[in-house]
Formats: C-alpha cells, structure tokens, sequence
C-alpha cells in the first residue's frame, strides 16, 4: 500500500498532484519490478553475476521490507519520504546497492501499472 500524500501540501494540492492515487489512508499496488545488472562474463560460469545469489539478493532488498507492507506505516523510509514509484525505485536501489557487488547495479524499473513505469539507474530517474 502507499499513501500518495504529502505532508507537506494541503489536502487540495494533495488530490491535485496525486489525483486518484491520493488517500491519506493509503491504498494498494502490485508492483513489478526488474533489475538490471553489467559487468564482466566471469569466464569460468559464463554469467555476469549468479542468478541465484541475486535471486537472495533481491529477496532482501525488496521483498522482505516491501511485499504485503504498508509501506508508509510498516517501512521506516517512508515515514519521512512520499511514496511515490519514483521513492520506490531509489529506495529499492539503494538497498539493492548495500547488498550487489560494486559497480554491477546498472538499473531498476518498477512497473507501477502496464503504461506507469519507473527506471532509475543511480543519478537520474526516468518516468515511461
């Protein structure tokens, strides 16, 4: 679930910039989410990085702090950050990023519906 709304913006300017999404009592998203990695092949397994590990990886980073949470009462980033798709990319990211070898994050995209998706690669995010 998330809140899609600012503490910061009167209840107005809260269903302006949210619209349906606005809900000070929060609602529910299934998101999808890919990571992309980059690096070199190791040459001796034929991969950049083991699926298995990152499958683990991925476990903690997203599922254990996000999936079936409310993410502005149950996750204690969003207490102080809107949780917009945008906030979750980067705050996927930068979990992904304490656990994934250096340098080998390249991308995370997090599909909020099939035409609303979010892609952040570290410096920039990109809204599809």
């Amino acid at each position: 679930a998330c809140l899609s709304h600012s503490k910061s913006l009167s209840d107005e300017e809260n269903l302006k910039l949210f619209g349906k999404c606005n809900n000070p009592n929060g609602h529910g998203h299934n998101y999808k989410v890919v990571v992309t990695v980059r690096g070199e092949i190791d040459p001796v397994s034929g991969m950049v990085m083991n699926l298995t590990d990152l499958k683990e990886y991925m476990q903690e980073a997203i599922m254990e702090p996000l999936d079936h949470k409310n993410l502005d009462k149950d996750v204690p980033y969003f207490s102080e950050v809107v949780s917009t798709t945008e906030n979750v990319a980067v705050f996927i990211w930068d979990s992904l990023q304490k656990l994934l070898p250096q340098g080998i994050l390249y991308k995370v995209e997090v599909h909020e519906t099939e035409q609303n998706v979010v892609v952040y690669k570290g410096e920039e995010t990109i809204v599809k």
